[in-house]
């Protein structure tokens, strides 16, 4: 199999997957949505709450604030040598102080250390008013998203056949019905023939074939070359993701190859 990276941002990644199967790429999809750790917030001590909202809201917003995942300093709880006492290794700790009239956003969370500071500090939680108090603490700890959606790293992930966009030249009239039915805009007429441009950006809708009267356009998805694309929320970049979800995936192989042997 080969990877290839047709786009690539911090947050963002089109990726581009030859000599697969739809199944494979379809375990690599489920395995970066639910199986890749990622720290988030489980646990809110709360002193004073004296704004308009719940104890409990107020922890469920804060468990959803995307932190930054440094999984090479981090075990699970769990499985951490302090028996999941909490130490700095597999919990890290927030602090949280303001008094209205303001808006307490996910900035004003203050870590242990800044190398834990949120990815996003905008986020707000919730508006205090004149003389309301928000005071509390919060533990952070390595989970998956096959354990609560808080812990999923990964959103807005699909898959698609690589486009295959066959033109018969004795059969087509040059009469544009195709270029005009597109809407994506991937076929122009140039030097009196339908040509292709960026065919990854088909979406194998097939209009452009629905509408030529000749028959000349055939489209179809290659089944052994698919296009992957997500986002994710931060707390991992796309290229990391994609990583952790692949070693993730091959030691679950090896371990069900133990269980032939």
């Amino acid at each position: 199999m080969k990877i290839k990276f047709l786009e690539l941002k911090e947050n963002y990644a089109k990726v581009l997957f030859e000599d697969t199967s739809p199944y494979f790429v379809n375990s690599i999809r489920r395995t970066m949505i639910a199986d890749i750790p990622k720290l988030a917030i489980e646990k809110v001590t709360i002193y004073d709450n004296t704004s308009a909202l719940f104890d409990e809201i107020i922890a469920h917003r804060l468990g959803l604030i995307p932190l930054p995942t440094h999984l090479d300093l981090l075990n699970f709880r769990k499985e951490c040598s302090c028996k999941g006492n909490g130490c700095p290794s597999c919990t890290i700790h927030y602090t949280l102080s303001k008094e209205g009239e303001c808006t307490v956003y996910s900035g004003d969370l203050r870590p242990e250390d800044s190398m834990w500071t949120v990815v996003d500090k905008n986020i707000p939680i919730v508006k205090l008013q004149k003389n309301q108090r928000l005071i509390l603490e919060a533990e952070a700890e390595l989970g998956t998203g096959n354990q609560h959606a808080k812990w999923q790293v990964v959103c807005g992930i699909g898959y698609k056949y690589y486009p295959v966009i066959e033109i018969d030249k004795e059969k087509c009239n040059l009469c544009s019905a195709c270029v005009d039915a597109c809407p994506r805009n991937i076929l122009e007429i140039k030097r009196n023939k339908i040509t292709v441009r960026n065919i990854e950006e088909c979406i194998l809708c097939k209009s452009c074939s629905d509408s030529c009267k000749k028959g000349a356009i055939n489209v179809r998805g290659d089944g052994s070359r698919i296009i992957m694309q997500y986002e994710t929320d931060g707390s991992l970049t796309a290229e990391k993701a994609l990583k952790e979800a692949l070693k993730i995936l091959q030691k679950k192989y090896d371990e069900l190859k133990k269980c032939f042997k």
